[in-house]
């Protein structure tokens, strides 16, 4: 087949779809515009990357704000791309506005969720509550902050498993940010034992299992406290100072208890029932 019979034959599929505005799109000026949007998304992910890995790599800007600058960069040129693409196609950006107001009649309600998660995650890039590498606390998740997206947050768990929580979650809920200011962490160990045990026994058991850690602060040093009174058993706190995070808190956590079992075991002291 010659290629003006070729020609003519594509023209015969090149048809028209539909109009937006006074801008009609056929079979070619659609496949034009999808290309320039796949090579829209290349560009802006090629300008992120390369504004992350080599544009701020000699800067004092930690990783988290790296990313949140890539980021910001990255919806910049989509956002003005998008518009450059539409206007090249001949759409009236003032109808596609009317349209557009049409349409977030409807489904306003169903993106609801999606718009306050982005700019929940505006706010984030902005106000850095959070940043990459902060180990953080929520409710019963807690890990170490991977990646803060447009919508999400991944946090990897001390076991290794990938959470994504929306970006919404650090504004609305209670976040614990283990590492915001770089300052020990208090720790707490409830022990309840029976009324007929010695109290000064007890406190002094709980503070030997204490010093006998070489995690623990010395300054400021460990405390008993006697946080409730009860009918059947005494309660006792053991508040310790350290600057372990991560599993290396849970290690420590595991390890307290276990001297304070040896020390309330060998001063003949019992648990509470």
């Amino acid at each position: 087949m010659r290629i003006p019979d070729w020609l003519a034959s594509w023209r015969d599929y090149d048809f028209e779809l539909f109009t937006l505005g006074a801008a009609t799109f056929t079979v070619s000026s659609l496949l034009k515009v999808t290309v320039f949007l796949v090579a829209l998304f290349w560009i802006a992910g090629a300008m992120r990357s390369w504004l992350i890995r080599r544009a701020l790599t000699h800067t004092h800007l930690d990783e988290g704000t790296r990313q949140a600058f890539g980021s910001m960069l990255r919806y910049l040129v989509l956002i003005v791309g998008f518009v450059l693409i539409l206007q090249n196609a001949g759409v009236n950006l003032t109808a596609l506005s009317v349209v557009a107001g049409a349409l977030g009649v409807g489904v306003g309600f169903g993106l609801q969720n999606v718009f306050s998660n982005f700019v929940s995650g505006v706010i984030i890039m902005v106000e850095r509550p959070i940043k990459v590498g902060d180990r953080v606390e929520m409710g019963t998740i807690e890990g170490t902050v991977r990646d803060i997206g447009a919508r999400r947050t991944m946090i990897v768990t001390h076991d290794n498993i990938a959470i994504l929580v929306p970006n919404q979650k650090f504004i609305t809920d209670q976040v614990t940010n283990l590492v915001y200011a770089a300052a020990p962490i208090r720790l707490r160990i409830p022990v309840h034992v029976t009324l007929a045990s010695d109290p000064h026994v007890v406190e002094q058991a709980l503070l030997d299992a204490a010093l006998a850690h070489p995690q623990v602060l010395k300054e400021p040093g460990p405390e008993v406290l006697r946080p409730t009174l009860a009918a059947a058993s005494m309660s006792f706190e053991l508040c310790v100072w350290h600057d372990a995070h991560g599993p290396v808190r849970r290690h420590l956590t595991s390890e307290l208890n276990r001297l304070i079992d040896e020390r309330v075991r060998a001063a003949g002291v019992q648990y509470a029932a």
